[in-house]
């Protein structure tokens, strides 16, 4: 299956490495604002005398918040521009950060961590686009594999940096180190980001643009299909966010540095599965990799389902499953990003808003489905290997349906 080529700039205005980078930082302030705060999650519990389900909402506003705003910023950037936009959400960003450094009540961390989601969800809609302004196909697919390579670091050392700073200075220097990262992007974005959005047009700002663009995207399937390849492969790593906290600690037993620690499992899969990805797409399309990164999910789905209903949760159980989950999820990523972004060059930015809405979405869905189980293991071991399982079932018919011509207009 080949993507359109679309129009290839002859010398486009960053790098490939450049782009990588910088599409790298903005994608990286969302999955490390939530990694960096999981460690803290027990602690917040009894520094406000709450209770698990009140400390729980503080990650699902976070998802509600970057999930709504992307559907948003995406257009908005169609509009007004990436780098424009890129200020303004990081200024949001910023704002809630000192927030929750000198929040009083639990309620006001939710608010303010509602506000973190809206401020971060940026940068998923922001960097795809930047990538689909200047490069397509098979040279995409290889920037959105280096994004995930370099993305992967952060969050894989970001559990254990939390747990670490939880120790030494308590749970307001984790957001404090927030604080300092959203300065750092919007430094970058003033200073090494150079403006790539064709055509603008702040038509596309208004309701009914709004319509235009998203009306159109529905009506594709082939476009939905990748949306929720996409949503239910990665979604299920927001999903285990807000469960392995309490699996790990709560009952396994680990302690907030251990987990951190821990994680470096799960992150350390998805950084061995980019590097393969990379090696591999020198000699394969990165289309032939789909379906073998969606095998490994459903071997870890099944694994998982396996370990968590056979014997009580050790460390494991639960982590070997989990990683071999996140390794599939890298050989999928990359040609479906592309792929849902190649037809739709002059509205990038509300096709990268709404398969992140989507990822984010299918993450706050399976979060919320574990809460109403109730018990986090039994709602892990039946959310994460049905929306794995399921995302391979919706390939079988998507890889079936035509490709779209390139569209030249909103």
């Amino acid at each position: 299956m080949n993507l359109h080529q679309g129009a290839v700039v002859s010398a486009p205005l960053m790098s490939e490495r450049r782009v990588s980078v910088i599409g790298a930082l903005l994608v990286a302030i969302g999955p490390i604002s939530m990694a960096l705060y999981t460690p803290a999650m027990t602690e917040i519990v009894r520094a406000f005398g709450t209770t698990e389900a009140a400390v729980k909402m503080t990650l699902s506003f976070y998802f509600a918040g970057f999930a709504l705003a992307q559907l948003i910023c995406g257009p908005l950037s169609d509009a007004f521009g990436r780098r424009p936009i890129v200020m303004i959400f990081m200024g949001i960003y910023v704002i809630a950060s000192l927030i929750a450094v000198f929040t009083p009540s639990v309620e006001l961390l939710i608010f303010s961590r509602f506000l973190q989601g809206i401020g971060a969800a940026v940068g998923v809609a922001v960097s795809r686009a930047i990538v689909r302004d200047l490069f397509t196909h098979e040279q995409s697919a290889r920037i959105m594999n280096l994004i995930g390579l370099i993305l992967s670091v952060g969050p894989a050392v970001s559990p254990t940096i939390g747990g670490l700073m939880l120790e030494l200075a308590g749970w307001h220097s984790i957001f404090l180190l927030m604080l300092g990262f959203g300065f750092v992007v919007i430094i970058v974005t003033k200073f090494a980001m150079v403006e790539t959005a064709p055509d603008r047009d702040p038509s596309r700002a208004s309701p009914r643009g709004l319509f235009r663009s998203y009306s159109k995207l529905f009506r594709t399937p082939y476009f939905v299909g990748t949306a929720l390849i996409m949503g239910l492969t990665s979604g299920t790593m927001y999903t285990q966010t807000t469960v392995l906290p309490f699996v790990l600690m709560d009952r396994v037993g680990l302690t907030p540095t251990q987990f951190g620690l821990g994680m470096l499992v799960q992150s350390g899969s998805f950084f061995t599965g980019t590097i393969v990805v990379y090696f591999l797409m020198r000699r394969v399309r990165s289309s032939r990799l789909v379906p073998l990164g969606l095998a490994i999910v459903a071997l870890g789905s099944l694994a998982l389902f396996a370990m968590l209903n056979i014997m009580p949760p050790t460390f494991l159980s639960v982590m070997i499953p989990s990683a071999t989950f996140v390794l599939g999820i890298a050989f999928v990523m990359p040609y479906m990003m592309t792929a849902s972004m190649a037809p739709f060059p002059h509205m990038a930015g509300a096709a990268a808003a709404l398969t992140g809405f989507m990822q984010m979405t299918s993450g706050l869905v399976g979060g919320l489905i574990c809460a109403l189980i109730g018990d986090p293991v039994v709602g892990m071991s039946l959310v994460v290997p049905a929306m794995g399982l399921l995302a391979g079932l919706i390939w079988l018919v998507w890889r079936r349906l035509p490709e779209p011509k390139v569209q030249v207009r909103p």
